[in-house]
C-alpha cells in the first residue's frame, strides 16, 4: 500500500493544479492500477467537459516518464492524436497505424492484424467514444471490429495494459447506440478486470465559461434523460458564447480566419447538405476563390485511400512513416494543382497536398472532383459502381479477372482521392478535433426531431471550441440568458 500511495504522490506533484476529491480517488486508483499484478485489467476513465481529464492524463504521462516506464499514446483519428500529443507532450499515434499492416506487397490495401512488441507497455487511447466496434465500418482492417483487434493487440504481449479515456455524453460512433469502448459490460465481456472511475465535477467556474455552462447544462440533461424539449442554451451573457444572426456570420468568419486562420476556425453542422452550403459561401465570399479547387484550399478526405501511400511507399522503396493510408476524416492543404481532365464521366486533378495533422506530410495524388458537392459523404455507390465499370472496360486486354482486378486496384483514376472542403463539416467529421472558434448550425430543427442523438450532437459540437463557440441563426426561444435562469445543472 505504501508503494501505491508514493506512485500516487508522484502524479499528484505531477499534477498542474490541486486536485479535487474526484481526480484524487482517479489519481490513487490508477496508481493502484498501475502497480497491480493483474494481467487482464483495463482503467476506464470517463469524464465530462472541463473536468479534467486532459490535466490527469497529462501528470500520469509525465510520471510514467520520470519513472522510464514505457507508454504508447494512441487516438481514432490523426486530429484527435495531435490534440493528445500537444497536451501529454509525446507523441500520439492513430490506432490503425499502430495496430494493423499491410497484409503483403500484392494486397496493400489489405491490412491484418499486427503483432505487439512493446512488451511491458501502458497503452493510453483518448477520445475512446468514437472506437466502433461495427464489422461494417473498415472491412479492410482486421477483422473489422476496431475494439476487437484493440484489445487482442495489446494484450497479446507480457506486460501491457490498457488506459481508455472519454466522454460518454459525446456521440457514439455512427451506427451504434452507446461507445462500446466506454461500456464496463463491454469490457468485461474480454474477460477483463475493469477499474472505472466518471469525472462529473467542473473544475472551473460555470459562470466564467459559457462553453462548459451550455455543455454542463446539455450533459446533465442527457444523463437525466430529459431530453423532451430544446435545451435552453446561454448564448449572450457569456463572452465565450454568442448567438449570431447570420447577417453577422461573414464578418464574424473573416475575423475568426485573421485571428486563427482556417485551420483553427470550423463550421459544425448536421448535414452534408447545409456543409456544401456553408463550404462555397466561405470560399466565394470570404475566401474570394473563383476555381472548384484552388491553391489554398482546406479539403477533408471523404473515403479512406490506400493507394497513395502505397504508391509513394514504392517510390521510395521505405516504409510508410507517419501514415499507413489516408484515411477518412483527414485534413489536408491543396499546394498544387495541374492537369485537370475528364474520364469515365468523371473529372479528376493532379495535386500536390500537405497534412496538417501529420508533421506537414507532402504527397502528390490524383482527386476526384465529382466528390465535393455531393450530398452524399463521398461517391454515391451508383457513381461508385460507374466509376468502376469505365476503368473495367479499360482493360479489355485482361481476360482474366484476377489479372484485370489487379490492373484496377492499380489504376489512379479507380483510386483518386475523394474529399470534401473543409471550412463546414458534419459533427462526427469534427469529433476528436478541437478549434479555437466552432460555429454551430443546427439547421431547421422541430420537437420532433428531439433525439438523444440531437442532445449528444450538440454537446459534442459545443466541446469542440476552446475559445468561442458561435450559435448560428439560433432562435431566441432555445435561448436563456435571463438572472433567474433556471435550468439545473447537476455538476
Amino acid at each position: 500500500m505504501a508503494i501505491s500511495d508514493d506512485l500516487g504522490a508522484l502524479i499528484r506533484e505531477n499534477f498542474d493544479h490541486n486536485p479535487t476529491k474526484e481526480q484524487e480517488k482517479a489519481i490513487f486508483l490508477l496508481a493502484d492500477f498501475l502497480l497491480s499484478r493483474e494481467r487482464d485489467a483495463v482503467f476506464l476513465l470517463k469524464g465530462y467537459a472541463g473536468t479534467g481529464k486532459t490535466s490527469l492524463l497529462a501528470a500520469l504521462v509525465r510520471t510514467l516518464g520520470q519513472l522510464q516506464q514505457r507508454v504508447m499514446l494512441l487516438a481514432p483519428t490523426g486530429r484527435a492524436a495531435k490534440v493528445l500529443s500537444s497536451y501529454a507532450g509525446v507523441p500520439a499515434f492513430t490506432i490503425h497505424r499502430k495496430i494493423y499492416r499491410q497484409k503483403s506487397i500484392t494486397d496493400m490495401d489489405i491490412f491484418q492484424n499486427d503483432i505487439n512488441l512493446q512488451q511491458d507497455t501502458l497503452f493510453i487511447v483518448d477520445e475512446a467514444s468514437m472506437i466502433a466496434n461495427d464489422a461494417h465500418d473498415n472491412t479492410v482492417f482486421g477483422t473489422g471490429r476496431l475494439l476487437d483487434d484493440l484489445m487482442h493487440y495489446i494484450y497479446s504481449c507480457e506486460g501491457c495494459r490498457l488506459v481508455l479515456v472519454g466522454d460518454t455524453a459525446q456521440l457514439p460512433p455512427v451506427g451504434e447506440e452507446e461507445s462500446p469502448a466506454l461500456s464496463r459490460t463491454m469490457l468485461e465481456g474480454y474477460g477483463m478486470e475493469v477499474t472505472e472511475i466518471q469525472l462529473t465535477q467542473v473544475v472551473r467556474q460555470l459562470e466564467e465559461s459559457g462553453i462548459l455552462w451550455n455543455a454542463t447544462m446539455l450533459r446533465s440533461l442527457i444523463q437525466n434523460d430529459e431530453m423532451f424539449e430544446f435545451p435552453k442554451l446561454r448564448g449572450k451573457s457569456f463572452p465565450d458564447v454568442k448567438a449570431l444572426p447570420g447577417d453577422e456570420l461573414i464578418e464574424a468568419l473573416e475575423q475568426s480566419y485573421r485571428n486563427f486562420g482556417t485551420d483553427g476556425t470550423i463550421v459544425v453542422t448536421r448535414s452534408n447538405k447545409r456543409a456544401n452550403i456553408f463550404n462555397n459561401g466561405i470560399r466565394s465570399r470570404i475566401l474570394d476563390y473563383e476555381e472548384e479547387l484552388s491553391s489554398g484550399d482546406l479539403i477533408m478526405v471523404a473515403k479512406n485511400n490506400y493507394y497513395w501511400t502505397e504508391r509513394e511507399q514504392a517510390a521510395n522503396g521505405v516504409a510508410p512513416d507517419t501514415m499507413a493510408f489516408i484515411a477518412n476524416g483527414d485534413v489536408a492543404i491543396v499546394r498544387r494543382l495541374r492537369n485537370e481532365r475528364s474520364f469515365y464521366g468523371f473529372r479528376f486533378i493532379d495535386a500536390t497536398i500537405t497534412f496538417p495533422d501529420y508533421e506537414d506530410k507532402e504527397m502528390e495524388v490524383t482527386i476526384l472532383l465529382d466528390a465535393l458537392q455531393s450530398e452524399a459523404p463521398a461517391l454515391t455507390r451508383q457513381q461508385q459502381e460507374a466509376l468502376f465499370n469505365g476503368v473495367w472496360e479499360d482493360y479489355p486486354e485482361m481476360t482474366n479477372r484476377r489479372d484485370r482486378m489487379k490492373c484496377l486496384r492499380q489504376d489512379i483514376y479507380y483510386n483518386a482521392l475523394q474529399i470534401k472542403y473543409a471550412y463546414a463539416v458534419t459533427c462526427h467529421k469534427a469529433q476528436g478535433g478541437q478549434w479555437e472558434h466552432v460555429y454551430i448550425d443546427q439547421g431547421y430543427i422541430t420537437e420532433e426531431m428531439l433525439t438523444p442523438d440531437y442532445f449528444r450532437w450538440l454537446y459534442t459540437a459545443i466541446t469542440r471550441a476552446t475559445k468561442q463557440v458561435y450559435l448560428v441563426n439560433w432562435p431566441d426561444s432555445a435561448l436563456s440568458d435571463a438572472e433567474h435562469n433556471t435550468v439545473k445543472i447537476q455538476t
